[in-house]
């Protein structure tokens, strides 16, 4: 079993914990971490772009000049594309750009981006992040202590003030052990998570 420090706020080592090989020491598939992070950006996209084809532009209906002898190029439509205010070729319309992955596909995906945080080093469990109210800067203090830049805060249970302390962070994140997905981990270069959001992932993901 792999095994990782657990730090306090403060950023002191107080002990060490055995991880679940199943999914912290994970095979990493390179192939299905690119296809949830391509998965997510298509799903954002609104996909609302159109433009008007030759056929849809208003007007042109009549040929501008007859086909000879007039010394111009034959022309059928003042709408085809080579005029000006004519329609595009190949016009972009409205289109749903999001696919699917099957559910084992995606936690295999987040198995490998786990297991690859832990053999970087990149993987920091907290003993705890409680907050009695939101502190933006006791947060920044922490992630100072524990010296990383770039973070995504993971956490479980009643952690709303912990969320809102990172929120206003522009180089954090923060987010609860059943709303990871593999595009923040990837996006942020560490992940600091409480040990019981570490318990949470295991026992979904082992």
């Amino acid at each position: 079993m792999a095994s990782v420090s657990v730090y306090i706020k403060e950023g002191k080592e107080v002990e060490k914990i055995d991880l679940n090989d199943s999914v912290f020491a994970a095979p990493v598939n390179e192939h299905l971490v690119h296809m949830a992070v391509v998965l997510q950006l298509a799903n954002k996209r609104q996909g609302t772009q159109k433009a008007k084809t030759r056929s849809e532009v208003r007007g042109g209906g009549r040929k501008p000049w007859r086909q000879k002898e007039t010394g111009h190029a034959r022309q059928g439509s003042i709408r085809a594309p080579q005029w000006t205010g004519g329609g595009v070729v190949f016009a972009p319309v409205p289109r749903d750009y999001s696919f699917k992955m099957n559910k084992k596909e995606k936690a295999a995906a987040i198995r490998s981006v786990l297991s690859s945080k832990v053999s970087e080093n990149k993987l920091i469990v907290m003993d705890n992040l409680d907050f009695e109210a939101p502190k933006t800067k006791e947060m920044k203090n922490i992630l100072n202590n524990l010296n990383v830049n770039k973070a995504l805060v993971v956490v479980d249970g009643d952690a709303s003030n912990t969320l809102l302390s990172v929120r206003n962070l522009q180089e954090a994140r923060g987010v609860y052990s059943n709303s990871i997905n593999v595009y923040d981990m990837l996006k942020y270069d560490t992940v600091v998570i409480t040990k019981s959001a570490v318990k949470a992932i295991e026992e979904v993901y082992a």
